[in-house]
């Protein structure tokens, strides 16, 4: 058997459990305090170099919620020697030589956050600060550090291999629209030269790219291990030489109407799921005279279809057995999609949200295909080749990365200087990974997946005694157990079966599937014990509720609301209006009302003052101003205020930012004749509707009023409690409409921190963000108020403070 064979065969599916490869000679040396970021941690050390050394936008926290302490110590734990160099200098290549050379690679991640969301407002406004930058300063990365990142490794040392990952590589692996730029832009990996790029939570991915290149296997011969991407040039094509390729407009066809309740499922895979296979059995009745379109797949290198290979076609029959198949195409594993170029995506908004929505229903580990997706043409021509996502981690796995030996503290070399990002998480324990609900404006399931990871209830706890025990100024409240939704820990499907074979994009919209096992006894356990952990005094709950899920356990809900809500609970209804929310994937208002009925139960049971604090987003894709005016008044009619609220961020790859390009709408089939979508795209527009879901603000009240007029809606213009906006009042309203002496409850209620000090000292805009930490500090201590007894502290405001015992 050859080399490259051998290798194929290693790096194929890459489901070896993480703690079962053989480690590499390093392991010799003990697990350092911290990764070393500098040659003189090093020589403590006794290393004369670094096996890999990773490139960070973030500060630098040996923290299990830090992506970077994540991956370097898990690297650590396989043998390998890993160094840090965190926001490095990146008008050279020179702080890209501070450890000097690594032996495998360089890995690269611009940080926790995207660098432009973490620059850059929903406005495109340049914020003041960065919450993972010692002092919140902001200014200590570039845009697209990424790419400005890999390119600078690569100059240091042309001969090393770059690796990127992080989310910032994660959601730009193919062509994708950039929302700072207004255009869409090719794959990172094209710009950023990178070997190879490593997308979602890549742990199984790092440890097989560098044990295989500590073996001395080439990119090529690892070119099989999922959630890779790679670039595939006309030389180097054999990589992938046992592949049918298939176009994607085969697979799902654009202008295709399927008779198919749920809009995500394709034809091509009702067989695989029970539910929808009793729905086609009463199609006739609901689609007289239905027949489908008659579709012949293209296998686009037909020579190397194998000939038992059969393409699919389907039978122009009866309605039910119009939707099955008479052949079958090639095994998924042996199947690649090829999506349109990027010209024809970057020319053409319909084919990019066709190409959008074929990569969405490409992400189930257990029945994705790989994708790929042609750059350039003729002696330039190059393929973007995606790998089928990564095989989630088990429960064992998942406690073999969090029980690592971390720091849980910033590196010392940022002495006492505030990072704003650890402060958030450091009381924090994440019990689990992913996401399957699936909203449309939100990436975690294009990075994490939608299947859940979870930590056992063991390793859990042990987290939080390790906070207890080490963490400094530990007052006995632990801040979260949670993750990127409270309650989905344990939440899976009920037959692994039917789990790898969904394509649905979403397990709870347009309602809970009833595959979907919703019992949070596990979950309540986990709190009960976690409760009973000596010197714990209180567990709370910062994760968004998931409340669609929650109703459907009310002892979930109960054991919540009486021992984990601190006084407010935060849910996300996103908006009130169901044609907005349909764009959005979330429920209804229904569940909503449920929900709260079940929460304020539950809170009077207990004796317990508590409130919900539901968050809404303005102009998401969808949303028409009528649709703002109706979210005002249901704001007004449940005495709601919103101090801060967002506006919809187009982020790369999320669905609805495939709608805000397009106009197009991907969660269904995409036609270039009707389907479309309103986008909200103007400035002015954009703050109409954010001064919608403050409508109790002065400042909007004049803005308002005209939209109000112009809408013909000028009936909620006056003093009676059924309109929206008072008539002009000059006691707080200047002439242009400016408040004369509204002040936030937010800014009037809540105590100054070091991040806010600079905007509230000498009202300077100008003031340099580059101060030294002891003028800070002095200002600091000049502004800084404590709050009077009593007062609760939020960043939400309308609702009253709780009151003291």
């Amino acid at each position: 058997m050859s080399a490259d064979t051998i290798a194929q065969s290693a790096f194929k599916h890459g489901t070896k459990p993480l703690y079962d490869y053989d480690k590499h000679w390093a392991s010799c040396y003990e697990p350092a305090p911290f990764l070393p970021m500098s040659r003189a941690e090093m020589d403590e050390l006794g290393w004369d170099a670094c096996d890999v050394i990773i490139i960070s936008g973030d500060a630098y926290v040996d923290h299990p919620s830090f992506g970077m302490a994540i991956i370097g110590r898990l690297l650590e734990a396989q043998g390998f020697r890993v160094g840090i160099i965190a926001q490095p200098d990146w008008s050279s290549k020179d702080a890209f030589m501070a450890l000097g050379k690594p032996v495998y690679a360089f890995g690269v991640t611009a940080g926790n956050m995207d660098s432009m969301i973490n620059r850059y407002t929903a406005d495109r406004k340049i914020r003041s600060d960065d919450a993972y930058s010692p002092g919140n300063i902001a200014g200590q990365r570039p845009d697209r550090a990424a790419i400005v990142y890999s390119q600078r490794c690569r100059e240091a040392f042309s001969d090393v291999p770059v690796i990127l990952g992080g989310i910032e590589g994660s959601l730009r692996r193919i062509a994708h629209y950039d929302y700072w730029s207004d255009k869409v832009r090719r794959s990172i990996l094209l710009d950023s030269r990178a070997d190879i790029l490593l997308y979602g939570n890549a742990e199984r991915a790092i440890v097989d790219v560098v044990h295989g290149l500590s073996k001395g296997y080439s990119f090529e011969q690892m070119s099989k291990i999922r959630g890779t991407a790679y670039l595939s040039t006309q030389n180097r094509r054999h990589w992938q030489d046992d592949m049918v390729e298939v176009a994607s407009n085969d697979v799902d066809t654009i202008g295709r109407v399927d008779p198919i309740i749920n809009p995500y499922v394709m034809t091509e895979d009702v067989d695989s799921c029970q539910i929808e296979q009793d729905k086609t059995s009463s199609m006739s009745g609901q689609y007289p005279g239905f027949v489908a379109e008659k579709v012949t797949n293209k296998v686009l290198n037909a020579d190397a279809v194998n000939d038992d290979i059969q393409i699919v076609q389907f039978k122009n029959a009866k309605p039910k057995t119009a939707l099955k198949h008479t052949l079958k195409l090639p095994s998924r594993d042996k199947t690649v999609i090829r999506l349109p170029d990027f010209e024809a995506v970057k020319a053409d908004p319909v084919l990019y949200a066709h190409a959008n929505r074929i990569l969405h229903l490409e992400t189930n580990p257990g029945n994705a295909r790989a994708l790929v997706q042609r750059h350039g043409s003729g002696a330039s021509e190059i393929d973007v080749w995606l790998n089928p996502p990564p095989i989630p981690l088990s429960t064992e796995e998942m406690d073999y990365v969090f029980d690592l030996p971390y720091a849980r503290l910033p590196h010392p070399v940022y002495s006492d200087a505030r990072i704003p990002a650890f402060d958030m998480i450091k009381f924090s324990v994440n019990i689990m990974r992913g996401c399957f609900g699936g909203c449309t404006f939100c990436s975690i399931t294009e990075h994490e997946g939608r299947i859940i990871q979870n930590r056992s209830h063991d390793s859990i706890l042990r987290e939080v005694e390790a906070i207890r025990d080490t963490a400094p100024n530990f007052t006995g409240i632990i801040s979260d157990l949670g993750g990127p939704t409270a309650n989905m820990y344990r939440l899976n499907c009920k037959d692994e079966t039917i789990e790898k074979n969904c394509r649905k994009p979403s397990c709870v919209y347009p309602d809970v599937c009833d595959n979907l096992l919703t019992d949070h006894s596990s979950l309540t356990q986990l709190y009960r014990r976690a409760r009973d952990i000596k010197g714990v005094k209180k567990i709370l709950i910062a994760s968004g509720l998931r409340y669609d899920l929650a109703v459907k356990d009310p002892e979930y809900v109960k054991e919540l609301v009486t021992h984990h809500v601190g006084g407010y609970l935060k849910i996300a209804p996103e908006h009130s209006e169901d044609n907005v929310l349909s764009k959005m994937m979330k429920p209804g208002m229904g569940t909503y009302d449920a929900f709260k009925a079940m929460f304020e139960r539950f809170s009077q049971e207990a004796g317990k003052e508590q409130y919900l604090i539901p968050y809404f987003i303005a102009a998401h894709p969808g949303t028409t101003d009528e649709d703002m005016m109706n979210l005002a008044l249901w704001l007004k009619r449940h005495d709601y205020r919103a101090d801060q609220v967002q506006a919809f961020y187009p982020s790369p790859m999320a669905t609805a930012t495939a709608m805000y390009h397009s106009h197009k709408d991907p969660l269904h089939k995409v036609s270039r004749e009707g389907g479309d979508v309103t986008i909200v795209k103007s400035g002015k527009q954009r703050r109409l509707h954010k001064a919608f879901l403050r409508y109790h603000d002065p400042k909007n009240w004049a803005m308002l009023r005209k939209a109000l007029q112009d809408m013909g809606r000028g009936d909620l213009i006056g003093k009676h409690r059924s309109c929206l906006i008072p008539p002009f009042n000059p006691q707080l309203e200047g002439r242009d409409g400016e408040a004369a002496s509204y002040q936030s409850a937010r800014k009037k209620n809540s105590r100054v921190g070091n991040d806010s000090a600079k905007r509230q000292t000498n009202g300077k805009s100008g003031q340099s963000h580059t101060q030294n930490n002891s003028q800070q500090a002095a200002q600091n201590k000049s502004v800084k108020k404590q709050p009077k007894k009593g007062n609760f502290q939020t960043q939400h405001t309308g609702l009253p403070p709780r009151r003291s015992k």
